[in-house]
């Protein structure tokens, strides 16, 4: 807090207030920004891959008839890469009317053991990666499974145990519970030895406060309880179900076989595995992020020295491709391993930065904006040694001694403050927030730096205010800034009505708008929609949908206000229903009609209207100003929008 407290304001004056850098949340900005400049600094690497398929002498090999498929992967025992297709070519007339010979046939048995029961962090990376919760709903439906849920004639019952913790310990009542279960469904066979807290091993900076995350009774199974559940309650219960029994059961086993095919001095290599016996993976199998599968795959019938005929081989290009940007869940695990933050702080700082506007989540993984870029850039040009993941992590390890009682806080503060305040007296006598480009300035020749106003990222001459160039810009592919000629707006090749300019669109603070490039003579302004094929649909005020409002069946009218079109019932005031809108795949728009809960004001009697803002839904008072009386509104699980309950405060554990 201290960080964030002294450090956040110096953003508000060159960028907006409002705007925060605290210590963890910084570092985990820092990462997502790093990873896109890695992705925009790659470069592609073409590279080739070529497959053989062998066949037995007398025909078909006998596994599923299938000819044997193995990749190249040596030459006179070592490693052999394919850059290009010449290499490619060389390699095939090598090949040519060589015969093919099973050189070793390994084969071996293995064992893959259970995960441990969740902590904070594997629980939300799992629950993201399986069920596509953010880190924040995740928490949200834990805190509502540990307070406890009502299980009809039993009352409310807290479902799972404390969900904070970085400790994989657990009871051994919990124990002798789970084994109990797994004898009387599954068999004997599937027992493992069981984890407890004697044989758990403790990971250096382990709090060990609480016990893993578990159910609180093993008898209470998923289906058992389900229709006391919401659809997501279930399925996070049943996640947390299935990983702590499944973490009391036996090792899978598989059978797997490597086969080595050579041809002259090359070597083709495949492998193929089994599931042999499921063990714990009856119940539950640990998410993988990169791909990685527990699937059959084919084992060959062939023996050591077998003679084998070529039947092909198959050549592909590939490229490298770039590092990929983080998931919540993989951000969740890189935080973790770097030793920054606390079980308790992964979602909170996953939503600040999301909230503050740092990054964007598109296709569930972190893009920065460029306010983001801004922040992350002046942070660490300004306080270089203290936004980084190694003094965070060093900062965690302290605070834990400190927690121990191992070193005293006074001690600590007094250590960190003493750099600490000669950074920030530096930074608050001249806080550099000119964050300078490559371009220069094309009236003066000054340096060019990029500016954040009140409708985002511009450029702007460094000679301000004797130079008051200024443009807006876009990065490339490879995140190199590039200066466009649109601060006059974007061209549309569409014409204003009123005195035929052309309308271009412009950024205001709501939001994207068309406006007429012969502004100040001409004024005229509209909304618009983009669709699917990147065209623009114009928006005209009062146009008339097909749908008829859902409350008196008057005809629905398009509406603009501050935040955007809406639909709005055409018998207003007597009427005051309004919805989102849409656009269908033919290019229509559509309302989105929502089930809208019966809310009343409690001050004044009237019934409440949904309205939108910047910040979300809300009900409000249609008697404003005079009643100024709001709530915040949330969408249930059946779709019905209603008054968002506040949160009950609860004894923790």
């Amino acid at each position: 807090r201290l960080v964030g407290y002294k450090v956040s304001p110096l953003l508000w004056k060159p960028l907006k207030y409002g705007l925060s850098a605290g210590r963890v949340q910084s570092v985990a900005l820092r990462l997502i920004c790093e990873r896109e400049e890695e992705i925009e600094k790659f470069v592609p690497k073409e590279y080739w891959t070529l497959d053989g398929y062998f066949e037995k002498s007398a025909g078909v090999p006998e596994s599923k008839g299938e000819a044997v498929k193995a990749r190249l992967e040596k030459k006179n025992g070592k490693k052999i890469e394919i850059p290009d297709e010449k290499k490619v070519r060389e390699i095939l007339s090598d090949l040519e009317n060589k015969e093919a010979k099973v050189a070793d046939v390994a084969k071996k048995e293995l064992r893959q053991s259970p995960a441990a029961p969740f902590i904070t962090s594997t629980l939300q990376q799992d629950a993201n990666r399986k069920l596509g919760f953010t880190a924040k709903k995740t928490m949200m439906l834990a805190q509502q499974l540990y307070e406890g849920i009502s299980l009809g004639s039993e009352g409310p019952v807290g479902l799972i145990t404390y969900m904070r913790t970085d400790s994989t310990r657990v009871s051994s009542e919990s124990v002798k519970q789970a084994k109990a279960f797994i004898t009387k469904h599954f068999g004997e066979k599937f027992l493992g030895k069981g984890r407890s807290a004697k044989s758990q091993k403790k990971k250096a900076g382990t709090q060990d406060a609480h016990e893993a995350i578990r159910p609180t009774n093993v008898d209470k199974s998923p289906d058992n309880i389900k229709n006391f559940l919401t659809n997501d309650q279930y399925k996070l219960y049943k996640l947390i179900w299935d990983r702590f029994v499944a973490s009391q059961m036996a090792p899978a086993l598989f059978d797997q076989s490597t086969i080595t095919i050579t041809v002259g001095d090359y070597e083709f290599i495949t492998k193929g595995k089994i599931l042999k016996f499921p063990g714990f993976m009856k119940l539950y199998v640990e998410s993988k992020e990169n791909g990685e599968n527990n699937e059959d795959s084919i084992i060959y019938d062939v023996e050591k020295d077998e003679k084998l005929e070529v039947k092909n081989y198959e050549e592909k290009q590939h490229f490298t491709s770039p590092p990929p940007r983080y998931s919540e869940a993989r951000l969740v695990k890189t935080l973790e391993q770097k030793g920054i933050g606390r079980p308790s702080t992964y979602a909170s700082i996953i939503s600040t930065i999301i909230e503050r506007n740092y990054v964007l989540l598109e296709e569930k993984k972190f893009r920065p904006t460029e306010l983001g870029r801004i922040v992350n850039k002046l942070l660490i040009s300004n306080f270089t040694n203290l936004f980084n993941a190694e003094f965070t992590a060093e900062m965690e390890k302290e605070l834990d001694q400190v927690e121990s009682g191992s070193k005293e806080w006074v001690e600590l503060l007094n250590e960190f403050y003493k750099d600490f305040r000669k950074e920030l007296n530096k930074a608050e006598e001249k806080f550099d927030a000119d964050l300078t480009i490559d371009e220069k300035c094309p009236k003066c020749g000054k340096k060019l730096i990029i500016k954040y106003g009140k409708n985002g990222s511009f450029i702007a001459c460094s000679g301000y205010p004797d130079c008051r160039f200024s443009c807006n810009f876009e990065r490339d592919e490879s995140g190199k800034i590039r200066l466009t000629d649109d601060k006059n707006g974007k061209s549309t090749g569409l014409k204003c009505e009123k005195c035929g300019s052309e309308l271009v669109i412009k950024q205001s603070r709501y939001g994207e708008i068309l406006a007429c490039s012969g502004y100040p003579d001409c004024k005229n302004i509209k909304s618009f929609l983009r669709l699917k094929d990147g065209t623009l649909k114009v928006i005209e005020p009062g146009e008339k949908l097909e749908e008829k409002c859902p409350k008196c069946e008057s005809e629905l009218v398009v509406k603009s206000g501050k935040n955007g079109i809406f639909a709005a019932c055409s018998s207003y005031p007597d009427c005051n229903y309004t919805a989102n809108i849409k656009v269908d795949e033919d290019g229509n728009l559509k309302p989105q009609i929502l089930k809208i809960d019966t809310v009343k004001c409690e001050k004044c009697d009237a019934e409440m209207v949904l309205k939108r803002s910047r910040r979300g839904s809300f009900f409000a008072c249609p008697n404003y100003p005079d009643c100024k009386n709001t709530k915040a509104a949330v969408t249930n699980e059946d779709g019905l929008v209603t008054v968002k309950q506040k949160k009950a405060k609860s004894n923790t554990e």
